[in-house]
């Protein structure tokens, strides 16, 4: 099992980064505690040295598997169902100036918050049709070079736009593009799903890309999730990517990144 854990390159506003802040000294102590990859989340690619981001990685022996972009829909409202076309424009152009850094770190483009919210006065229908347009768009680019992208359900207090597995694979079939899949999420999931294991079951190999959190949303163990029963039932669907934390810096960043990696390690050494 492959392990990763989101670390924000600023000083996020977003609260389930246990780590955020200084970046390098952030990549540093998770290769130190054993991790295997890091997710950074990365509002605006335009601010970050992609050369320097690919050197530091490498050099402490981690890779990216995938990049976060949830940030600019809540520090600087993009969303690609706005009622306004210029907000949906530049959340498009933003989230494809994802591509290029995403290429050259071999990682994939996860699409989470800046999905927004249906607006007032705006239907659901409307926001899924400005959805699936802003989704093909991006897919379209991103072929070519042969970047994912990995919508992530989310939870009905987050946003009113796709909150299970079944509606992601709607949506997938929607969109029509081989390299559109779903992240899972299990803190999400625990609370829209009936049974997790048969919803990771029933998504198969559009599983592009997995979060843990407990019950909670702090670090795996923390909470009530079997985590043991969800792994199992992942790697059972040929899954072979990441298993990445995105979890509360509780009780604080530190303890919460190395607990985490504890309880999953634990329970892979358990079989």
């Amino acid at each position: 099992m492959r392990l990763s854990i989101v670390v924000s390159t600023h000083a996020a506003e977003f609260q389930a980064v246990a780590l955020k802040g200084d970046f390098a000294a952030g990549v540093a102590k998770v290769a130190n505690w054993g991790y295997d990859g890091v997710e950074p989340a990365i509002r605006d690619p335009s601010l970050v040295d992609a050369a320097e981001l690919e050197d530091l990685v490498s050099s402490l022996g981690l890779v990216v598997p995938a990049i976060g972009t949830g940030q600019a829909w809540g520090e600087e409202g993009l969303s690609f169902t706005s009622d306004d076309p210029a907000v949906r424009t530049a959340a498009i152009q933003r989230v494809r100036s994802h591509v290029p850094l995403a290429a050259r770190l071999d990682a994939m483009v996860i699409l989470g918050l800046i999905r927004g919210i249906t607006p007032e006065g705006q239907s659901h229908e409307r926001s899924m049709d400005f959805l699936v347009e802003a989704i093909r768009e991006c897919a379209a680019l991103a072929a070519e070079t042969g970047v994912r992208f990995a919508l992530e359900p989310l939870n009905r207090y987050e946003t009113d736009l796709v909150h299970t597995v079944a509606e992601g694979l709607d949506l997938i079939e929607r969109v029509g593009a081989e390299n559109f899949g779903l992240l899972l999420d299990t803190f999400h999931m625990n609370i829209e799903e009936p049974e997790i294991e048969a919803s990771i079951r029933s998504c198969g190999d559009r599983i592009f890309h997995f979060h843990v959190a407990d019950s909670n949303r702090w670090h795996p163990g923390a909470g009530h999730l079997d985590f043991g029963s969800i792994l199992e039932t992942l790697s059972a669907t040929g899954y072979e990517g990441f298993v990445s934390g995105e979890f509360m810096p509780l009780p604080d960043a530190d303890t919460a990144a190395e607990r985490g990696i504890a309880h999953l390690r634990h329970l892979e050494a358990k079989g």
